[in-house]
């Protein structure tokens, strides 16, 4: 697994979060970048209100830096998490699968009490 670098940056009062990024995740965000071709954007993670268990996932590409967000470098990756998602996300590993019967990105979250049967939200 990736571990971040040293250079964990928060604007906030609050601790850092510590997701972790494997490394497979780490070379695919990387590589998705690189087809967009851009040099300025670094994977969000958040919490959003919404699914059927309360809450969930959203990762996209973002280039915009918000108060109070939590920067993590995972060699040349950067993860940004909000201040309000960061409590819900402490301790999550973020990691890509390329199998047969799963594709795509996955979150391990410790924090998470229940999830749906998609997989894609959370309590």
């Amino acid at each position: 697994m990736t571990t971040p670098a040293q250079t964990e940056s928060t604007e906030s009062t609050e601790a850092p979060t510590s997701i972790v990024l494997t490394d497979v995740a780490a070379q695919k965000v990387k590589a998705l970048i690189e087809q967009e071709g851009r040099d300025d954007l670094r994977l969000r993670v958040a919490v959003q209100p919404g699914g059927c268990s309360g809450l969930r996932y959203q990762l996209f590409f973002d280039e915009r830096s918000l108060d109070g967000d939590v920067v993590t470098d995972y060699d040349g990756v950067e993860v940004v998490v909000d201040r309000m998602s960061a409590p819900y996300l402490s301790g999550a590993t973020i990691d890509f699968a390329d199998r047969i019967d799963a594709q795509g990105f996955t979150i391990d979250n410790p924090n998470a009490g229940s999830s749906c049967a998609c997989g894609d939200s959370f309590s």
